[in-house]
């Protein structure tokens, strides 16, 4: 049988129900939680093999008397010296170098796409760097919902690099084969945003500004959900992940910071 074929037959990852990969990182981190998994079958096994042991060797019946001498072997000390060794094989072959990537190894090259997720109670907001590629300036204390148009998110609208760029609620688009750095934070609570295909998790915390990135390699759509106990709306909150081909997106942006421009452009000749 071919060996493809048999580690896709017998992949617990695929018996649990692990979504579809969809970024480039991605394999190395199902590897990991394939081979986790692995082990705690084994565990599992093993243990439950012997509980049925013990519970029939020394149940009552049979051992009248106690023994108060206990394990005189050391097969279990050795059996514990294993599972540490193979945990820290976990750790530092596959867990701290996948850390250390996506946490120190950002992405620098001319076409990376910046983009924010801000968490509320019980939406997110993304907001796209626009024709510039940079971000502007936001702040939580900017904030007006009765302004128009509305600043939802704390935009600031006096800095130059925020004049193109432009929000979706509810729809996070990207484009494929393209890294992504996302500034993820909150307005509220504690939320997480959970991009399950692109095995891509990252806290959204009021007051503090985290940075993930990943490169999307399959177009399709996805949910969005939150990975943190936000409140009794929790589970509603989700949201829409589209990965579309490079030009698509270019159009998009296009349109989309163009718009904006317009939209700011009279309120810049009305401040002069």
């Amino acid at each position: 049988m071919n060996i493809d074929i048999t580690l896709a037959l017998f992949s617990i990852n695929k018996i649990l129900g692990i979504p579809g990969l969809a970024s480039e990182h991605g394999e190395m981190v199902d590897h990991m939680l394939e081979l986790v998994h692995w082990v705690m079958l084994i565990l599992f096994v093993g243990w439950s093999i012997f509980l049925v042991i013990v519970f029939t060797k020394f149940r009552k019946e049979k051992n009248a008397k106690a023994d108060y001498y206990g394990v005189r072997g050391h097969a279990s000390t050795h059996i514990e010296i294993g599972v540490v060794i193979v945990e820290a094989i976990l750790l530092m072959g596959f867990a701290f170098p996948l850390w250390s990537q996506q946490s120190e190894k950002f992405p620098a090259t001319g076409n990376v796409l910046k983009l924010r997720a801000v968490a509320e109670k019980f939406n997110w907001t993304f907001q796209y760097s626009g024709l510039d590629g940079t971000l502007g300036r936001m702040d939580l204390k900017l904030i007006d919902v009765a302004a128009n148009p509305p600043n939802t998110i704390g935009r600031d609208m006096k800095d130059p690099n925020s004049k193109d760029d432009f929000i979706q609620l509810g729809t996070m688009t990207l484009p494929l084969n393209r890294p992504v750095i996302i500034d993820v934070t909150s307005k509220d609570v504690i939320h997480n945003l959970a991009l399950m295909p692109m095995r891509i998790s990252q806290d959204a915390t009021p007051g503090v500004r985290s940075h993930t990135w990943f490169k999307p390699t399959k177009e399709g759509k996805w949910d969005i959900i939150c990975g943190q106990l936000c409140g009794p709306g929790h589970s509603n909150m989700k949201a829409t992940l589209i990965v579309v081909p490079e030009k698509e997106f270019d159009e998009f942006v296009k349109e989309n910071s163009e718009n904006e421009l317009k939209k700011t452009a009279p309120a810049a000749v009305a401040s002069h």
